[in-house]
């Protein structure tokens, strides 16, 4: 049987092991596969492959198509699988298997990196001491920025499944009141479910975790801006495409949005001229939530056991049943 991963190094840059792949077939691991002049390497490198494991490269109907009649199996890894056209693959009896439960609790702590990291500027603080502020300051201490305490202010997730319920819970250890929005969760003893509407207006702090459809694509923009508090502090760990970025980039200058923590944008990697990386008061961090170690050894895991369980004639997290 022969697997071939399209991209194998963001998962795994060395500090992992493939051994559960090399356990059940031939396998040819790529760093990374070209595809901004087309899907032509794509197809190349992955002709005759029975399995198939990607995590950023497309797979087009198209590319499938000259895949066929080999390909068996295509395993995504990540939870998201918008890089594989699921219709195609699953009219050629392909099912596409994702990984929906392996981060949950790295992205949840991310999420609260990002907003200590806004309440405290514990980075920049660092960098001033060491370039001697503290040394010559005439008091015993000092802040560069206004310094934010969390307890008693109001965490607004908007999606609230399971890295949205986890964020919740170590937003309330940190004495806030959490509310969500959610078309399909009920309260839980943890957040109040709240209209959209409600979330905006009555949150210090909105987290977003919500998935990528076309009712989500844009969710924060000019309008939504508007229904917030003056001075929110807004999370992004989830999808780029969810905000406006030019929206967001001016209400971060004018601080309408006093402070934003995005690991995610709407193009990746980075362009320079995205407007949020000229704005102060937003971080910006390459899309590392996903990736502690113990959660790439988890997805890792779990991607073995969707090969394992298909090959065994039961697969599990299939997208395109």
């Amino acid at each position: 049987m022969k697997i071939v991963i399209l991209d194998g190094y963001t998962e795994n840059p060395g500090d992992l092991s493939w051994n559960g792949f090399e356990a059940l077939g031939e396998v040819t691991v790529y760093d990374r596969t070209p595809f901004a002049d087309g899907s032509g390497e794509i197809v190349r490198r992955a002709k005759g492959a029975d399995i198939l494991i990607v995590n950023k490269t497309p797979l087009s109907a198209e590319t499938l198509a000259k895949l066929a009649p080999e390909l068996r199996y295509i395993g995504v890894l990540a939870t998201g699988y918008n890089v594989v056209d699921t219709a195609a693959a699953k009219a050629q009896g392909v099912p596409v298997c994702n990984i929906p439960t392996y981060g949950t609790a790295a992205v949840a702590q991310f999420v609260m990196a990002l907003l200590l990291e806004l309440c405290h500027h514990v980075g920049d603080h660092s960098r001033s001491v060491k370039e001697g502020g503290w040394s010559s300051c005439p008091d015993f201490c000092y802040w560069n920025t206004p310094l934010i305490e969390l307890a008693g202010k109001t965490f607004g997730v908007i999606g609230y499944g399971r890295i949205g319920r986890a964020a919740a819970k170590l937003a309330a250890a940190f004495g806030m009141e959490v509310l969500a929005f959610d078309k399909f969760a009920q309260d839980d003893g943890v957040a109040r479910m709240v209209t959209l509407d409600e979330l905006l207006a009555q949150s210090d702090v909105i987290s977003l975790h919500c998935p990528l459809f076309l009712d989500t694509q844009g969710i924060i923009n000019r309008e939504s801006i508007a229904k917030m508090k003056d001075g929110v502090l807004l999370i992004n760990t989830s999808r780029g495409p969810l905000i406006v970025e030019e929206d967001l980039a001016a209400a971060l200058h004018s601080g309408k949005v006093a402070g934003a923590g995005l690991d995610v944008l709407a193009v990746e990697p980075a362009r320079m001229d995205n407007p949020l990386l000229k704005e102060e008061n937003c971080l910006v961090t390459p899309h590392i939530a996903w990736a502690p170690k113990e959660s790439r050894q988890r997805l890792m895991d779990i991607a073995v056991e969707n090969l394992k369980a298909f090959l065994a004639g039961a697969p599990q997290n299939v997208v395109n049943a």
